[in-house]
């Protein structure tokens, strides 16, 4: 009997996702895992990424597969929670075979979250280690949870004129028996749109917001408005670096390395749906992609609903998204 989809990565059989954060100091890191190992790609996009074993997963490498995903804040402090992953691969006989011992490949890509909370705090080791614990393959959390605590959105007039995004999943059935999922942590400089009618969803704020509602006219700067400007052109100089959306796709699908670099490029394509402006120098995007590979099929179907996924995926790390660290988000605003 076939799973019945539950809108999330962990549709894709043989992953699984695990949550760790510390609510406190928002931050917090998030975990997928194929234990069995998985055809890995990766697409880095933006100018101020914070990467782990991304050489290794481009073409002409020698490893072909990966056993994590580690998805962190912390900046690039948060690149030891990988770490934490290994240990628990390791610990059951996980990894590349080396000859004389197996080498867990853990990939893994940091956000800046360390503006809001406490910057002190950080995902370390131990706290990838209880993501790997708490990994499931059941419905996944999302808002503030694992990597999205401390993600923040539409920075572009400053932290304070932000608001709170978190950590999204979706899933798509791409028919054939091709299922795609893809799970992201939403803490971009720009605007997150609604792609089905192009209005902002959560973005940066006016300064003088007023009796404003979310969705009323005035109530967003719009960033893109904001760089058309004068004072945008200056704010471009010193505009929040405090930026990344960092994400994973998932497919059942067999697919070559090759091919799953190509879906990892396509994927992108997602973010630049919904984000506004999305791939820029303060922004540090990377997705991977993990492929399975127990049902053929043509990558261009797996590329073209990987965009799809992302997309929505996106759109849930900020529906989901509760007000912390005194910035507002979709939901509280909604509610006004």
């Amino acid at each position: 009997m076939a799973k019945k989809l539950t809108d999330a990565i962990t549709d894709v059989p043989g992953i699984r996702v695990g949550h760790a954060q510390d609510f406190e100091a928002l931050t917090g890191c998030t975990v997928v895992l194929c234990e069995a190992g998985a055809v890995g790609g990766v697409d880095q996009r933006g100018g101020a990424p914070g990467t782990r074993e991304t050489d290794a997963l481009r073409p002409m490498h020698l490893v072909d597969k990966i056993h994590a995903v580690m998805l962190s804040g912390g900046s690039a402090f948060g690149l030891d929670a990988a770490t934490g992953a290994m240990r628990y691969l390791e610990e059951r006989g996980i990894g590349f075979d080396t000859g004389v011992a197996r080498v867990p490949i853990v990939a893994s890509s940091i956000l800046f979250d360390l503006a809001i909370g406490s910057s002190k705090v950080r995902p370390d080791a131990a706290m990838g280690y209880q993501a790997c614990l708490n990994a499931t393959d059941g419905p996944v959390a999302q808002g503030n949870v694992g990597a999205g605590t401390g993600a923040t959105v539409g920075k572009i007039l400053g932290a304070g004129q932000a608001m709170k995004s978190g950590l999204g999943t979706a899933s798509v059935d791409a028919g054939g028996g091709v299922i795609i999922g893809a799970i992201v942590a939403v803490n971009v400089l720009g605007d997150v749109i609604d792609p089905q009618n192009g209005k902002i969803i959560a973005g940066a704020r006016t300064i003088q917001r007023g009796p404003l509602r979310i969705g009323e006219a005035g109530f967003f700067a719009d960033t893109l408005h904001v760089m058309r400007s004068l004072a945008g052109r200056t704010i471009m100089t010193f505009a929040s670096r405090q930026n990344t959306c960092i994400g994973v796709v998932a497919t059942n699908a067999r697919l070559s390395k090759d091919e799953a670099n190509e879906v990892a490029m396509m994927a992108q394509d997602g973010m630049a749906r919904t984000v506004r402006p999305a791939h820029t120098l303060l922004d540090g995007d990377t997705l991977f992609v993990m492929a399975t590979g127990e049902v053929r099929t043509d990558v261009n179907i797996v590329g073209a609903f990987a965009a799809e996924a992302l997309s929505r995926a996106i759109l849930n790390g900020v529906y989901n998204a509760e007000p912390a660290g005194g910035l507002p988000s979709y939901i509280s605003l909604k509610s006004d």
